[in-house]
């Protein structure tokens, strides 16, 4: 295995092991563990559980972005970056990974990688779609609400009262069709 090859197998076992347990309760052991190699190693690639947790978040961020990046402006931009979006966090650990960094955004590592996250989405919503600042807004709320819900696990719990009308009126009937159907 190359160097890279292993540093993104580290990656993502970190991204499943802060997803399970969150930033406080995750340790460069557990993370070795799961990628097989030794904590000296971890600690020699990424130098403490600070700067793992850093790379993993600026990860899922880049990953955001970068799908964003790839939708063709026009007409339907909006409901396709939307639909983008939906689908990058129905990867749960990508979702919860992100959560536990806006959360610890009072971190000055973790809050400068959200809020370069959060600015970049709303500067592409406007520029693929033409939108104003308040439309770039809603996009932007729209994202924080479904990362709420999902993280709050609306798709599995979709029949209770309001659960399912509230997600569909955040992504759309097909899209909370989609999400319910893979939670089930």
């Amino acid at each position: 295995m190359t160097a890279d090859q292993r540093r993104e197998q580290i990656l993502d076992a970190a991204t499943s092991a802060f997803a399970e347990h969150g930033y406080a309760g995750t340790t460069t052991d557990e993370v070795a563990r799961a990628a097989g190699v030794s904590q000296p190693y971890v600690v020699r690639l990424f130098g403490s559980k600070h700067d793992l947790f850093a790379a993993v978040f600026e990860r899922i961020g880049n990953e955001i972005i970068a799908s964003f990046e790839q939708v063709p402006g026009g007409p339907d931009a909006a409901r396709d970056l939307g639909e983008v979006y939906v689908r990058l966090l129905s990867d749960r650990d990508k979702l919860r990974v992100l959560m536990h960094g806006f959360v610890a955004g009072a971190d000055p590592t973790f809050g400068s990688q959200a809020r370069r996250t959060l600015v970049r989405a709303f500067e592409i919503f406007q520029e693929l779609t033409g939108q104003d600042d308040e439309g770039a807004r809603d996009f932007v709320a729209a994202g924080m609400l479904i990362n709420v819900l999902l993280a709050a696990e609306a798709p599995e719990h979709a029949a209770e009262p309001g659960v399912g009308d509230l997600l569909v009126c955040a992504v759309g009937a097909d899209a909370a069709a989609a999400l319910i159907a893979a939670g089930a």
